[in-house]
């Protein structure tokens, strides 16, 4: 690589790092907000919504990134542009095809980047943010031991701790189970304990009464106890048949996929080969955003008012790509043999920067003088 090649790329990988942090952080504050509300709500501690976040990172990156190596081609060239280096690049000879040389090689690395991200890490990052939910949702300390709250863990159950000792002990348990269409207990207790067992989590109330509403006959029992043992299993309202999600298979997997194991997980053929060849197809694609955006700015001169109808230009020419993308989407996971037209997007964008760099070429030649 020449000179003008690794100053231009390391200008793009510096700004790349730069708008990813931004946006990346803006997009994941928003979805640590709402996971927040519902963690802390739910009694997990912090180290939990860390965790939980962070494996939603992934995900996060595939849909920042795109537009954050959009942003930093049009930042770089633009001021390229506002400090007239590449007016003296053009002058020097230097045609459309060469300034963008800089540009490719920055795309053809956010490609890799995209497709390790996409077949490799977020797959696994799903998994594990599936299998850490399955956990938490299992947990019932969370759920359950907060003092001085009416907790609600599943329909129909009532829960209430005046206070909960250092050793764990439970003082004054109060616990209404409306759970039965036949009957409503209420039970009530001085002290409580929560056990594990091999079966479960049992919640053992010690010194307490249960009385017991029987809606047929609408008869009333009252039964004092020393001790009694509450299955809370029954408070763990977590399927134990496991659908994997699209997202968290692998590529090989989906590929080798046959007809019982698509069934068994409720998608069509259409849907898994679709999100085989959408990750393909969106590497290719975010190999061409940068070229498209760099392309277009070229086609721009100097001027003291700025470049921003080239900008604006470049924007405008992003939205129908994505428009494409989204319509051809409905329609490419009903039907296995319409997959491939999600391939549509990046040939539109191969032609549009194909076009974009023959226009800059063309712009760029010199006027024959008069004889």
């Amino acid at each position: 690589m020449g000179r003008y090649d690794q100053y231009i790329l390391s200008q793009l990988l510096v700004m790349f790092g730069f708008f990813s942090l931004i946006l990346i952080s803006i997009y994941w504050i928003n979805r640590a907000v709402e996971m927040f509300d519902l963690l802390i709500a739910d009694g997990q501690s912090l180290a939990v919504f860390l965790e939980f976040t962070a494996l939603g990172l992934p995900a996060i990156m595939i849909t920042v990134l795109p537009a954050s190596a959009f942003v930093t081609t049009l930042y770089i060239f633009n001021r390229m542009i506002s400090e007239s280096e590449l007016v003296i690049l053009q002058t020097a000879g230097m045609g459309a095809i060469r300034l963008l040389r800089p540009v490719a090689v920055f795309g053809l690395l956010l490609a890799i980047l995209i497709a390790i991200l996409a077949h490799i890490i977020a797959p696994a990052a799903h998994t594990e943010f599936n299998v850490r939910s399955t956990e938490v949702a299992r947990n019932i300390d969370g759920k359950l031991l907060r003092e001085g709250q009416f907790i609600y863990p599943a329909d129909g159950v009532v829960v209430y701790i005046h206070e909960i000792t250092e050793s764990g002990e439970l003082r004054d348990i109060f616990l209404h189970d409306r759970s039965s269409i036949s009957r409503e207990t209420i039970y009530s207790a001085r002290r409580a304990l929560l056990m594990r067992g091999t079966d479960g989590p049992k919640l053992v109330m010690l010194d307490g009464i249960a009385q017991t509403l029987i809606y047929a006959d609408a008869r009333l029992s009252i039964v004092e106890f020393d001790d009694f043992t509450y299955d809370i299993n029954t408070l763990i309202e977590v399927s134990d048949a496991w659908k994997y999600d699209l997202r968290e298979l692998s590529t090989p997997v989906i590929l080798t996929a046959n007809q019982d194991f698509i069934a068994a997980q409720g998608y069509s053929r259409a849907q898994m080969m679709f999100e085989v060849h959408e990750r393909i197809a969106r590497t290719f694609f975010v190999l061409l955003v940068p070229i498209i955006g760099a392309a277009t700015l070229i086609l721009g001169t100097f001027s003291r008012f700025g470049i921003w109808p080239q900008i604006l230009l470049a924007v405008v020419l992003i939205i129908p790509l994505q428009m494409t993308w989204n319509t051809i989407k409905i329609f490419a996971v009903q039907d296995v043999r319409l997959v491939t037209l999600i391939y549509v997007q990046p040939i539109l964008a191969m032609a549009m920067a194909a076009g974009l760099v023959y226009l800059g070429m063309r712009t760029r030649q010199p006027r024959q003088m008069p004889a």
